[in-house]
């Protein structure tokens, strides 16, 4: 919890978000959970288009509500003049300007780095694209699957039947965090210098350093990683167990050791230990489909919770296979107060608090804004008058929710 008298970290920072969808507003949404006042600029017509991916949280987008809380909603249509001056004027008072729009579209509006920081050269500004702002792909659509497709990812999820994605938008995320780590160090150079950042992000890039450990494995045999569902390609026992109960359990075995207090301590299978078909790992993985179905039938004579007691008794790394709704009721999460409540345009709902935990202080987890909600306040601060912001409303230069 919060002290009183902490401030959080980025408090007095003005971060202007020409975003939407996935990548720019995690970015930002961090930004604004350690104190950054974030405006986010919507469209006129809707918003950020993430609003409307769904309505499953009481009617409201889970993306949105995931990415968007703690901001202020300024709408404005910025492809006019009008709309396009306001959003400057915003950009002069911020002290970082994030941008996710389709490849050269800020260029065209004026709102390249270069001409953004000419000016003002301590601004910080951070243009977040597919593939970056060069090359041959600089031009592609790039949405989230389509870069974990580029970028190898697809190549070694799934099993050895058939790839997939990852449940989650990987590429996205990646891009996100990379962004908002660029922003919090461009800002600590430029408590020490005074110099701002021009930062470039890709969704590619964030994707191939993310393939570190497979990608280093093909530069360096000329092998294709293979798929290998919950198991790993060159570990044995390590995959999903089935215990008496139906749950599944997950079984990782780091090294020989660990073999032999699973098949003495938990199985009741000492003989297995000095097996020469089993005693070391590079036997094991030649015959893991005899390992597999060896600790399988062992598993299964166990209750979950009877099952998970031994192998942590035995030093055994072990995690049940959980779906989402056994995450949110994780007894760790709640032992460890990990949720709080978040108001939004339809009530409060329950969100996670994010995982980099300060002793002293606790991210502010703001309302999720309605679109447009913030553009009359944030019009006036620019001195617009009520009748100057209901004029531009009539025009639909902004959209005052």
């Amino acid at each position: 919890m919060r002290r009183p008298g902490v401030a959080l970290p980025l408090e007095g920072f003005t971060v202007v978000s020409l975003e939407q969808a996935v990548a720019a507003p995690l970015a930002t949404r961090h930004l604004a959970d350690l104190g950054a006042r974030v405006l986010k600029i919507e469209r006129v017509d809707g918003g950020d288009f993430a609003r409307a991916y769904d309505s499953s949280v009481r009617g409201m987008g889970s993306h949105f509500v995931w990415l968007n809380r703690g901001k202020e909603s300024v709408s404005l249509d910025v492809k006019s003049a009008e709309g396009l001056a306001l959003l400057r004027a915003l950009i002069e008072r911020a002290d970082v300007f994030v941008q996710n729009l389709a490849p050269g579209a800020a260029a065209r509006l004026g709102l390249s780095a270069a001409q953004l920081r000419a000016g003002r050269p301590e601004l910080v500004v951070v243009d977040m694209s597919g593939y970056g702002s060069s090359g041959p792909y600089r031009d592609r659509k790039a949405y989230d699957l389509l870069v974990q497709s580029e970028g190898g990812l697809v190549s070694i999820t799934g099993t050895p039947e058939a790839p997939a994605k990852t449940g989650i938008p990987t590429a996205d995320i990646g891009a996100g965090m990379y962004a908002y780590s660029g922003v919090l160090a461009a800002l600590v150079r430029r408590g020490r210098t005074g110099e701002g950042a021009h930062i470039e992000v890709s969704m590619l890039d964030a994707v191939a350093e993310w393939m570190g450990h497979p990608l280093y494995l093909a530069a360096h045999t000329g092998e294709q990683p293979p798929r290998a569902g919950l198991s790993h390609p060159v570990i044995a026992p390590y995959d999903a167990y089935p215990a008496a109960d139906g749950t599944e359990v997950l079984i990782g075995i780091q090294n020989d050791r660990g073999w032999v207090r699973l098949v003495t301590d938990v199985l009741g299978r000492p003989e297995l230990a000095v097996d020469p078909e089993f005693a070391t790992n590079v036997a094991r993985v030649r015959n893991r489909a005899q390992v597999d179905a060896i600790v399988a039938a062992g598993t299964k004579a166990f209750p979950a919770d009877e099952l998970v007691r031994r192998l942590d008794e035995a030093g055994i790394a072990s995690a049940r296979l959980n779906t989402v709704r056994q995450l949110i009721e994780h007894p760790q999460l709640s032992e460890r107060d990990r949720w709080r409540s978040v108001e939004t345009p339809v009530g409060p709902i329950q969100a996670m608090l994010p995982p980099t935990t300060f002793a002293d202080t606790e991210a502010s987890m703001g309302p999720v804004p309605a679109h447009g909600q913030h553009t009359a306040a944030v019009l006036a601060e620019l001195g617009c008058g009520e009748a100057e912001i209901a004029g531009l409303s009539e025009r639909g230069v902004v959209f005052t929710g």
